[in-house]
């Protein structure tokens, strides 16, 4: 079973109550019914939280979560109430903290590709199709879709593996009111994010996000269109027939499953850490990721 190298024990805060510790986030509630989310430096592979943080990296992903939900607010409501700190929290939460409405999450990982690759390329190989949507042969990793589809995937706990599912089986588990909105809203926000990153000289491959509703009214949750959760390519590098140099956490996977790295990922050995080499390059992509897209300089 996978999961933590060493799970970290939740931080108290007065007036916040501990609600969930996640790969990369720490999930609490104030006295009012909002959500603290906190995003960690902790990196997750191979469903595994390993045991070397990456510095900077939930500020990275906070900062740039919050960049891409103003770029998509007229397509998307989100669940942003604001970046304030809770009294009594510490210094080392600023940058990385968000105040959310509680919603009613749906439990379905909503995944839009617009290129073939990772666990999409798999399946291709196998039956020329991606979660049951069939496709065109003589694809190959790294090929752009003939438009983007949209892919879910069952919501997984720490340590097991998200599984790719069917829309018909989304529409049977969330409703089929539901899944036409989830589909509509993934491919929509994905759209405009591959505008926005196109012009800005990357390719955004994949992507998944989270939806919850309020009330009637569906809302982009959790973080969106960061290295953790999004395939960004460098366009003028784009070459399909191979992999793809990533600004993710590719760098990470590449790492682990060498020779050098000594681990078998088959196995139920936790990962070993990271050589700080591969941090400071992981540190630098997720960086680069955000002033390439923001036009920003990270500080």
């Amino acid at each position: 079973m996978s999961g933590f190298v060493v799970k970290p024990e939740p931080l108290e805060v007065p007036g916040l109550v501990h609600l969930h510790t996640g790969k990369v986030r720490e999930l609490y509630r104030n006295e009012s019914g909002d959500l603290i989310m906190v995003a960690s430096d902790r990196m997750s592979a191979y469903d595994w939280v390993l045991p070397t943080e990456i510095p900077d990296k939930g500020r990275v992903l906070t900062q740039l979560s919050l960049w891409w939900f103003d770029q998509l607010a007229d397509l998307a409501p989100n669940h942003v109430i604001g970046t304030e700190l809770p009294a009594g929290a510490p210094a080392d939460w600023a940058g990385r903290t968000l105040v959310c409405k509680s919603l009613d999450m749906v439990p379905v990982e909503c995944v839009a590709r617009g290129y073939l690759t990772g666990s999409g390329l798999a399946e291709y190989k196998q039956s020329r199709t991606v979660c049951g949507l069939a496709l065109p042969p003589g694809l190959v990793d790294g090929s752009e879709l003939p438009a983007p589809i949209f892919t879910p995937a069952t919501k997984a706990a720490v340590g097991d593996h998200d599984e790719n599912v069917s829309y018909e089986e989304v529409a049977r588990q969330v409703g089929a009111e539901t899944a036409a909105d989830l589909r509509r809203a993934t491919i929509d926000v994905y759209a405009r994010a591959r505008d926005i990153a196109r012009d800005r000289g990357l390719i955004l491959a994949d992507t998944k996000f989270e939806f919850g509703f309020e009330g009637d009214t569906l809302v982009l949750a959790d973080e969106v269109l960061t290295p953790d959760s999004s395939r960004f390519w460098p366009a003028d590098e784009w070459q399909p027939g191979r992999a793809q140099p990533s600004f993710d956490k590719q760098y990470v996977r590449d790492w682990l499953t060498s020779a050098e790295s000594g681990w078998d990922r088959a196995s139920e050995t936790p990962p070993p850490a990271l050589p700080e080499r591969v941090v400071e390059a992981t540190r630098a992509k997720y960086v680069e990721a955000y002033e390439r897209l923001t036009g920003l300089n990270w500080q």
